[in-house]
């Protein structure tokens, strides 16, 4: 009988448990409520939905599988053990794509409508249409630059389509393409879309590559006039270099959704700037976003129990 270890506390609940074991009920899930537990429980894991420790992986002699409903990775450079040997290792990659996108063109729209600033006119009393109108812009016929071009990065140039955006996007993998991109290059050609564009959304994923790949030298390529919406992971901008560029004026402004360091201090230049919009790494969460990493995990149960080829497995030595 296979046996499935769940350490991802969302899917500890006892309601969730039990709908786990009605789907396959020849299936052992153990629902371990302490780390003590999960230690003795793991030894004779087949698998493991959500982060194993290093001991963890040691302890699990018969370990096959490790699933995390997260599309990020990164936290795997802290499991060497994991990196190292030949369990397989799948991400909740797709379930995201749709929420992201939607948030990266709030932070956009929020920009071109100068709505950040009119809710603060509004909290003030003041009807500052004279003022704010002359600041306003349109996205038709503006060019956006996507840096990472997977699965959500797709979906931000999915969204930009329908505002008629012309679309350039850099990816990790060459071949990577999507609808209404108009050109894709490697990633050796950043500089030039940073050059080219009025609106860059970071969606590339933290890799040993891409943690600093936004410094102050390609922060200096950009328009003076353009937008920077980051809403992958922190550190792949270099937050002084942009908080300088910020205080500076030599960029219009930047969304965050994610930071070097969540949460955010609270002595942050970050929080004060008034062209920053922060969010407190939410992009990712909607109704709907539960459903999705649900669907996907009962099917590479399916999979697994089957012994099918799984969705999503990830490069555990590139981080994503």
């Amino acid at each position: 009988m296979v046996k499935v270890l769940l350490t991802f506390k969302e899917l500890q609940a006892e309601e969730q448990v039990d709908e786990l074991r009605q789907c396959y009920p020849s299936v052992t899930f153990v629902n371990p409520s302490t780390r003590d537990e999960e230690n003795r429980e793991v030894v004779d894991a087949d698998a493991i939905i959500g982060w194993p420790t290093n001991e963890q992986v040691r302890l699990a002699d018969k370990l096959r599988w490790v699933h995390v409903s997260s599309a990020g990775i990164d936290p795997i450079k802290e499991i060497p053990e994991l990196i190292h040997n030949d369990v397989t290792l799948t991400n909740g990659r797709g379930s995201f794509g749709n929420c992201i996108a939607d948030h990266c063109f709030a932070m956009i729209l929020a920009f071109t409508r100068q709505l950040h600033e009119l809710r603060d006119d509004q909290r003030a009393s003041i009807w500052s249409g004279r003022e704010r109108g002359p600041q306003m812009r349109e996205l038709s016929d503006a060019t956006l630059g996507i840096v990472g071009l997977g699965n959500i990065g797709a979906e931000i140039a999915h969204r930009a389509v329908g505002f008629r955006m012309n679309i350039v996007a850099v990816d990790l993998n060459p071949a990577a393409q999507a609808p209404g991109v108009e050109q894709a290059w490697c990633l050796d050609r950043l500089d030039e879309l940073l050059q080219v564009s009025d609106y860059v959304a970071v969606s590339v994923p933290r890799t040993r590559e891409t943690i600093g790949l936004i410094d102050a030298r390609r922060l200096a390529l950009m328009k003076p006039s353009s937008y920077l919406a980051v809403v992958s992971r922190g550190r792949i901008v270099e937050e002084q270099a942009l908080i300088t560029a910020l205080q500076e004026g030599r960029l219009a402004g930047a969304g965050l959704d994610v930071t070097a360091t969540e949460p955010l201090p609270a002595d942050s230049p970050l929080w004060q700037l008034p062209n920053v919009i922060i969010t407190p790494h939410v992009s990712g969460a909607a109704t709907q976003t539960g459903d999705r990493r649900k669907k996907l995990l009962l099917e590479n149960l399916r999979r697994f129990v089957a012994g099918e080829t799984l969705l999503n497995i990830c490069d555990k030595a590139a981080g994503f």
